[in-house]
């Protein structure tokens, strides 16, 4: 029988039984938890001089999580969001092992008590017009790999994707059979799926960048042939960005990503007229308070709400006060 203190089987466990068996969840989120333990149990080992396979539950002790997440912090750079997100993925694991075996709850407690650090809120970040249109104009589409580029920018742009749905789109989720009703098919964050809309000028880029593709190939795929990743896509937009930001300078102090694109989908579709709904459903949010932040962020609608409840001017001049002087000394009569 296998000891119950040994941690590699709970690691296995967790990752298969718990995480696709009982939760289904998706493939992102099963690496990022996967990421985090295989950061983790390396750490851990060269801190107890102990071999992986004979690490022991109690190995991971309270304090030794906190070195780790001060290292991810102060060796690795990690932001705090990242190390919010890696310590989550270690409560996630001590509750699954603790509601399993009880003798290991005291050490549950202990390590679910480890709380998330508070990030300094650093705002939403989005381009305006004129930027935007800048970066979509970077790439040379006199060559194949700037066609692409302008093809993957533009549909960012268009659609609101995030980085993972966009390098899952394949040829049979285009629908470009009439170029002014376009569509295409994304699968988010939860296997959620959603249609979007595409611009006439999308489809014909897109249609131009599939040419006889079939169905089952990925639309944007890299000099191999393969699809891109995600980490493909966000180095191709930020070495867009820092290109475009030599021309100009208010984009010096933004950190252009594809989220920062999806931001400015979202910010414009507001500025359009577009109901904050609506805008939920396109960018595939599951609650419309993950979208009222553009609301709260977008200077320029509030400006133009302001104006629309602005009080008229009083033309009649300041009023003449008078002191009732009789009243004064009716109240201090009383």
């Amino acid at each position: 029988m296998t000891n119950p203190d040994v941690l590699g089987p709970w690691v296995r466990r967790f990752l298969l039984e718990y995480l696709v068996g009982e939760r289904h969840c998706a493939e992102n989120t099963r690496r990022s938890y996967r990421d985090t333990l295989t950061l983790l149990i390396p750490f851990i080992a060269r801190a107890t001089h102990t071999p992986v396979e004979r690490l022991r539950i109690g190995d991971l002790t309270a304090v030794a999580i906190r070195q780790f997440l001060h290292h991810l912090e102060q060796t690795r750079a990690c932001r705090i969001t990242t190390r919010n997100q890696r310590l989550a993925a270690l409560h996630s694991l001590a509750r699954f092992i603790g509601t399993r075996s009880p003798e290991h709850l005291p050490w549950c407690g202990e390590i679910c008590s480890i709380p998330f650090k508070k990030a300094p809120y650093e705002g939403v970040c989005y381009l305006e017009k004129p930027e935007i249109d800048a970066l979509l104009a970077a790439p040379d589409r006199r060559i194949r790999q700037g066609f692409r580029d302008h093809a993957l920018l533009l549909f960012l742009y268009n659609s609101g994707a995030r980085a993972s749905e966009a390098v899952g789109v394949t040829v049979g989720d285009l629908d470009l059979h009439d170029l002014h009703r376009a569509s295409v098919r994304l699968s988010g964050k939860g296997s959620k799926v959603r249609r979007c809309p595409l611009w006439a000028s999308t489809a014909g880029v897109l249609q131009t960048l599939i040419g006889d593709r079939p169905t089952t190939a990925p639309v944007f795929v890299n000099r191999r042939g393969q699809a891109m990743t995600r980490y493909g896509v966000h180095d191709l937009v930020a070495r867009y960005g820092r290109s475009v930001a030599r021309e100009l300078p208010s984009l010096q102090h933004k950190r252009l990503s594809p989220h920062t694109i999806r931001h400015t989908t979202a910010t414009h579709l507001l500025r359009a007229g577009v109901d904050i709904n609506t805008i939920r459903a396109w960018l595939g949010h599951v609650s419309v308070d993950t979208t009222n932040v553009y609301a709260e962020i977008d200077l320029e609608t509030k400006a133009k709400a302001l104006e629309k409840c602005a009080i008229l001017p009083d033309r009649r001049g300041p009023p003449i006060w008078k002191d009732h002087r009789d009243l004064l000394v009716f109240l201090k009569s009383l």
